[in-house]
């Protein structure tokens, strides 16, 4: 099954003299829900703006869906102060072509889910920073891509819309969306992810299921254990 998302000997910066990331090559598969690790200033952000096509460096081959076929779920929300809720569901549905009556029950129980029926006429720059991430959450479950591409997810997040945005991704999941998320939260993301990507200054150190993670830390133990080993060791 071809990959939705893959990168070949990708390196990127902001400049040709100010390389970032190094001949990364990895590929995320329809099903296949994939972590992105590694300490502060490790690549992770890089890799989403080389995805996002937001550096003025790159080379190497990336290969994404279309724009339509994949969502963004962001670290810090992005959103029109000058537009509410519901007109930012709106504005979705107009550029993406989202519509009928099966797309306003998603709405709505996505809205009821999430808790925000109540804000649906409210401006989001009045949310608090977890409200606004679940209306980014909402919109990127809305569109139902090949391909979802998620930052730190769970930042502001309470436990039951930490839960419930798990969930709703599995489901998505099991039908078929690939995943790649960028996550501090190791215990989490053992739990959920099918694999993993561990980078270290630039250069993915590691790459495979929590067996192969292992093998390459020399630890029968957690994620979070082989990865404190690996980041300490610079494998």
């Amino acid at each position: 099954m071809a990959e939705v998302l893959k990168l070949e000997k990708v390196s990127g910066g902001y400049t040709k003299s100010e390389t970032i990331i190094h001949d990364v090559t990895f590929s995320v598969e329809p099903g296949e829900w994939v972590g992105l690790l590694g300490p502060n200033g490790a690549g992770k952000s890089t890799i989403m703006n080389v995805l996002l096509g937001q550096l003025a460096y790159i080379e190497g081959e990336v290969v994404l869906p279309a724009p339509e076929k994949l969502a963004f779920i962001p670290e810090h929300p992005l959103f029109f102060d000058d537009l509410t809720l519901h007109e930012h569901i709106e504005f979705l549905k107009a550029v993406t072509g989202l519509e009928g009556t099966a797309v306003d029950v998603e709405t709505d129980r996505l809205l009821s889910l999430f808790r925000l029926s109540e804000k649906r006429h409210h401006y989001p720059a009045s949310f608090s920073k977890g409200m606004q991430q679940k209306l980014m959450i909402l919109l990127a479950l809305l569109m139902r891509p090949d391909l979802y591409i998620i930052d730190e997810p769970f930042i502001g997040l309470d436990p039951k819309a930490m839960k419930d945005l798990l969930r709703e991704l599995e489901t998505r999941r099991q039908e078929g969306a690939g995943i790649l998320m960028s996550t501090h939260v190791l215990d989490t993301a053992e739990k959920i992810c099918g694999r993993f990507l561990l980078l270290n200054e630039g250069r993915l150190i590691a790459e495979g299921p929590l067996v192969d993670i292992q093998k390459k830390s020399g630890l029968d133990g957690s994620l979070l254990d082989c990865f404190e080993q690996l980041m300490e060791h610079g494998r």
